[in-house]
């Protein structure tokens, strides 16, 4: 595990160095600041406005950082030619791959909690004092946490196997679909046959459950979040990311590198 955490802290550090990440990052905060103005005008539920803005600001940044930096993690690495010296010492390619997607979710550790940082100075701002309630706000961004290290693991298993693209496309609309996941395990069942109802309900326990880790609005509305819950979606993603690891080092181990 030793070989990983140093593949993690290069990765980490690579990170840091991009420019990219600051000005997302930037970016997110001038989106607070904004939803300030626009709750002003939402007389009543500014405060609401400016979590459920800023959450949204915090999710949306960190989809874009985990979608095409985590594609780019292993293809970046083969067009410098750098992972071919990588391998050729005593690191193993799952070892690779696992440090690979560990530093990203560092990074992503670090993003996130610089975002939620000024999104709580911008409440602090409008309220003047942060409540106990303000607490399920952390909860949120665990959660969107949770969902970006599961979009990592997806993004670098397609990119072992297809083109940067190709990959970006793939996990993109798996995120999307995986939005509307419990409208699948709703469909009405007496509509369909046997077989296709069968197919669609493991269907939806095969694609990842996105819309769990969504309580931006139970957040927006100062609600607590069941303890329950925060160890579901926990346990949830640490497994769902254990199988698509395996399998993504699975393929990686066989993948001609030539």
């Amino acid at each position: 595990m030793k070989r990983v955490g140093i593949v993690a802290l290069n990765t980490f550090r690579e990170a840091v160095r991009d420019r990219v990440l600051y000005n997302l990052v930037f970016f997110a905060l001038l989106m607070m600041l904004a939803a300030v103005v626009v709750g002003q005008i939402s007389i009543g539920i500014e405060e609401s406005v400016i979590v459920s803005l800023g959450l949204s600001a915090i999710s949306v940044i960190g989809l874009l950082i985990s979608v095409f930096i985590g594609v780019a993690l292993v293809s970046k690495e083969m067009e410098k030619r750098t992972l071919y010296a990588l391998l050729a010492k005593p690191v193993r390619r799952w070892e690779f791959l696992l440090g690979k997607f560990g530093g990203l979710v560092l990074t992503l550790a670090v993003n996130t909690a610089a975002m939620a940082a000024g999104l709580f100075l911008v409440m602090l701002y409008v309220k003047h004092s942060l409540q106990r309630e303000d607490a399920v706000v952390l909860v949120a961004v665990y959660f969107i946490w949770l969902k970006l290290a599961l979009i990592v693991a997806l993004a670098l298993m397609f990119s072992c196997f297809t083109t940067p693209l190709l990959a970006i496309l793939f996990t993109a609309g798996l995120y999307i679909v995986g939005l509307y996941v419990q409208e699948l395990r709703n469909l009405p069942v007496d509509v369909m046959s046997p077989a296709t109802a069968a197919f669609t309900k493991w269907l939806s326990y095969l694609l990842p459950n996105f819309e769990n880790f969504n309580v931006m609005a139970m957040a927006a509305h100062g609600r607590a979040v069941p303890g329950t819950l925060i160890l579901q979606n926990t346990l949830y993603v640490v497994i769902y990311c254990a199988i698509v690891l395996t399998g993504a080092a699975a393929v990686f181990s066989r993948k001609n590198l030539k």
